[in-house]
């Protein structure tokens, strides 16, 4: 369900397994009391994961850490980049992708021309075998659903992501892969490549991410 990437004394990072609810449902432990179950600790959310996708998530160990998540969150001082698959040809293969969120049928969200309160997402995309491709995304806002309606609204749906049109899949090909963030006058950076999934272990991607992928934080990203 879960790996535990980093404890410290006012956090943990871990990394989600796909196809796991964030909160419990359906009579089900989600993610987070899991890992209070697994660590002996209340913990308290500061973002979340979709079910989907698998990845870096961080959980506070008290109120106060909490309140100075939400605060770094809600400034936009921690850095997020993901990384999914699709197939197709996008409409363009990189740059921003911008509008407002709204709710649609289905529980689905759609990307609006307007720009009162715009989910934003810059990406990367690069091929990795015949018809598909891999994105390295990087949202700067934090919009349920974002990623996933940024990449339908370019013809290019997440493989696996069935409510946005995407492909049937081993799994939704969604990964939080790296944070980056300061937190109490101490910088920290994590990552976690995705373990689940056979597409996420094809041979072009690991160059990817191992090479030109491999620090984020230093390409040269398109204006935001």
């Amino acid at each position: 369900m879960f790996k535990l990437i980093h404890d410290d004394a006012n956090f943990i990072v871990i990394d989600k397994a796909p196809g796991v609810h964030f909160h419990s449902q359906d009579g089900s432990a989600g993610v987070v009391a899991s890992a209070e179950a697994a660590l002996g600790l209340k913990l308290y959310a500061v973002h979340r994961l979709d079910t989907l996708t698998s990845g870096l998530i961080i959980l506070a160990k008290s109120s106060a850490a909490a309140a100075d998540f939400t605060e770094l969150f809600s400034n936009h001082r921690v850095q997020k980049y993901y990384l999914a698959l699709a197939k197709g040809k996008p409409k363009k293969k990189q740059g921003k992708i911008a509008g407002d969120m709204a709710k649609s049928r289905r529980s689905q969200y759609k990307l609006l021309r307007t720009m009162d309160n715009p989910a934003v997402t810059q990406f990367f995309s690069a091929s990795v075998d015949e018809g598909l491709r891999a994105y390295l995304l990087k949202p700067l806002s934090g919009k349920t659903h974002q990623l996933r309606v940024a990449l339908a609204s370019l013809g290019t749906p997440i493989l696996g992501d069935e409510l946005y049109g995407g492909e049937l899949s081993d799994r939704g090909y969604l990964h939080a892969w790296q944070l980056q963030f300061e937190f109490r006058g101490q910088s920290y950076q994590f990552g976690s490549a995705p373990e689940f999934g056979s597409l996420f272990q094809l041979p072009a991607l690991t160059m990817l991410l191992n090479g030109e992928w491999l620090s984020p934080a230093t390409l040269d990203w398109p204006k935001p």
